[in-house]
């Protein structure tokens, strides 16, 4: 079924040059159903793509030099090859057309048999003289398939405290939980939120998928005793003071109900480390901060030059005095250069959070880990922050990423996170994309992309206008996965999609040819093209990271008891008569409580009580999940303590404690790192995996 068209629906011109640059002109909710987008949004899409559609004639211009731009192109800016085996792109040169490529390794060959894997120069000569230069990237056919399943732990690491962490997780508690995971549980790895860059400037968005930037990590998350500089501060007082005001941070959350402030944190983690960048690093220690600084560049540069702006005139770049507005100006060098200190020390956070990221994917490893931690890459970035500023070339002015309406959702969303252009990353050789990747896998040993499916399409939202009239956006999907098969082979990393929800036909199956593991939660997985019951578990794909719950889903204990759903009716979210809500919940929890059943998954704890009732429940989900052919097995690491809240409830903003929440049990006490070790159901629900002899 196809929509009516919109009043002001794309005339056949304005389709045609839209189709040439890769913007839908509709789209489809639901495979019998497809909606046309306005000729505004195709037409604001078009300028922020540098192309002037805004009158008749102007899409009558711009079509033509396009076309004739592409009848004349010999290569397109960037080609792929798979395999050594020559690209597809060649195929398409005149007869009798010379090549020259110009390696990544240095060396020169006439040749596209056989190349190395790498980013590579290419050149074409035609027979009538046309030549054309193309970046060259050539990838493994695929990531290799895991060997053997790993199972492990999902964790927001901020929730995870310990006795020692300064009011929120740290990578002190991220190394410990991986030593402990690794040697005592037997765990392949620990997956944890993304842990790039926040926007500074107090009240700080908690929520971790909004970053500043996610080339560079946070340096909230730093563990300060674990700082070798630590031990020579010249103001020891001074630190045992902030010491002890972290701990009352710490004890507020733990012992008295209060929620993780991670401004507070920061405050303090702050003060600290100004004491630090006060001592004079060691002759290796200087060495090792110089060989940083040589391997980031210019783009850490950037980052450090950008806190350092942000400190004197605010977190949003676009309200800055307007030659500071670009990082390549020379008022810019000239702040830089009046900055200089402040650029040091935010170079120099850079630094040791990069190295605190390195020795917990270290311990993870050491404890016999397979895979170890488990990164998340954001799916894109504040608008006012650094990458936007030091990368603004590739990203799409006025507009914002988002989705389209859906059953789920009748007004789409707009999540506030500029787009990067298609055009100018393929002119680039994916540049950006490389970098952001490189820096990821320095210290994962996997890597989890969320919305995976951008890299194939965005949804691109006006700027002032509502997601309703957005429209989609194609990447060179071929591109894209070949930088990230190239650069997760390079690190010898596993890479996870998070491909929920509605996915482009094709989507699926494209990341799976390249080694691209999917994501599936226990809920979600039914036979929606037949009778629409719970999938059984032979039917479920093996190419995946199987889960039974997210960050963003009720915990298993909530969803078995029903209690998601009130907490939703008392925050006023639910649009259905909460009895309906409460029926509909029940009942997809008892069909699936029915074939735990059935396959004589459920047993019981031996304590006959309402607690060990739905002790027995989570372990007889988490079988289930051993029951399929799943290479990864995650276990949410609030379902072994019997958490009831989610750690984010989508669809609220300050109703709900979003990102604020300590990992608790059953009666919403909090639980600490040390309390989780010796925690007897946890190593229950954890004895259920390792019995299966994954």
């Amino acid at each position: 079924m196809t929509a009516p068209r919109p009043a002001d629906a794309p005339s056949e011109d304005l389709s045609r040059l839209a189709a040439l640059h890769g913007v839908a002109t509709s789209y489809s909710p639901s495979p019998d159903r497809t909606v046309a987008a306005s000729a505004t949004a195709v037409t604001l899409t078009l300028a922020a793509l540098g192309v002037d559609a805004s009158t008749p004639g102007a899409v009558r211009a711009a079509l033509a030099a396009r076309e004739r731009e592409q009848a004349a192109r010999l290569l397109p800016p960037t080609v792929v090859g798979w395999g050594g085996s020559p690209p597809a792109a060649l195929a398409a040169l005149p007869e009798g057309s010379r090549l020259r490529i110009d390696t990544e390794q240095g060396e020169t060959l006439a040749s596209a048999e056989q190349l190395p894997p790498g980013v590579h120069r290419l050149t074409a000569t035609a027979p009538d003289g046309r030549t054309a230069d193309a970046h060259l990237i050539v990838a493994p056919p695929r990531l290799p398939t895991p060997t053997g399943r790993s199972y492990g732990l999902l964790v927001q690491l901020y929730s995870l405290l310990s006795r020692r962490s300064w009011g929120m997780g740290d990578l002190g508690d991220l190394a410990e939980l991986a030593g402990w995971a690794g040697r005592s549980l037997g765990a392949g790895f620990v997956q944890v939120n993304p842990l790039h860059a926040a926007v500074p400037g107090a009240p700080t968005d908690p929520s971790p998928y909004r970053p500043s930037s996610r080339r560079f990590p946070d340096p909230v998350h730093l563990r300060i005793e674990d700082v070798p500089e630590t031990a020579y501060a010249e103001d020891p007082e001074r630190l045992r003071a902030l010491l002890e005001r972290s701990g009352r941070l710490r004890a507020a959350v733990l012992e008295k109900g209060a929620l993780i402030d991670r401004d507070a944190v920061w405050e303090l983690k702050r003060e600290a480390l100004e004491l630090l960048h006060a001592v004079p690093l060691g002759p290796g220690r200087r060495a090792a901060y110089c060989d940083f600084l040589a391997e980031q560049g210019q783009a850490l540069e950037d980052h450090a030059t950008w806190c350092a702006l942000a400190e004197v005139h605010g977190s949003d770049w676009h309200r800055w005095p307007t030659g500071l507005r670009d990082p390549r100006s020379a008022d810019t060098t000239r702040a830089r250069n009046g900055l200089m200190d402040r650029v040091d020390f935010w170079s120099r956070l850079a630094w040791l959070t990069d190295t605190q990221l390195t020795a917990a994917q270290r311990a993870g490893r050491e404890a016999g880990m397979p895979v170890g931690i488990v990164h998340d890459l954001a799916v894109g970035v504040h608008p006012g922050g650094a990458d936007a500023w030091a990368q603004q070339e590739y990203f799409a002015a006025g507009m914002s990423v988002g989705a389209p309406p859906d059953a789920f959702n009748a007004r789409g969303q707009d999540w506030g996170l500029p787009p990067w252009r298609p055009d100018r990353l393929a002119e680039s050789g994916y540049a950006p994309f490389r970098e952001l990747l490189r820096a990821l896998f320095r210290y994962a040993g996997a890597l989890r992309i969320d919305h995976v499916m951008g890299l194939f399409r965005l949804w691109w939202v006006p700027q002032g206008h509502p997601p309703t009239e957005g429209t989609y956006v194609r990447y060179d999907a071929e591109a894209m996965l070949a930088v990230l098969v190239l650069e997760a082979s390079r690190a010898g990393a596993l890479v996870i999609g998070e491909d929920l929800g509605t996915v482009e036909p094709g989507v699926r199956e494209a990341l799976r040819e390249r080694g691209v593991l999917g994501t599936s939660v226990l809920w979600f997985e039914r036979d929606w093209e037949g009778d629409g019951r719970p999938l059984p578990p032979e039917s479920w794909r093996a190419d995946c990271l199987a889960t039974a719950t997210t960050h963003d889903l009720p915990s298993t204990a909530a969803r078995l008891t029903g209690e998601h759903v009130e907490l939703r009716d008392s925050l006023g979210l639910l649009t259905r008569p909460l009895e309906t809500e409460r029926a509909e919940a029940a009942a997809d929890t008892a069909e699936w409580l029915s074939l735990l059943s059935e396959l004589g998954l459920l047993h019981g704890t031996g304590g006959g009580t309402d607690t060990s009732s739905e002790e027995a429940e989570i372990q007889a989900v988490h079988r289930f999940l051993l029951r399929t052919p799943a290479r990864m097995v995650g276990v949410w690491l609030p379902d072994g303590v019997g958490d009831r809240r989610p750690q984010n409830l989508p669809g609220t903003w300050d109703q709900y404690p979003n990102w604020r929440l300590p990992i608790a049990d059953a009666q919403g006490r909090p639980v600490t790192l040390e309390d989780l070790a010796a925690s007897p159901r946890l190593h229950a629900l954890m004895e259920v995996l390792r019995d299966a002899g994954t």
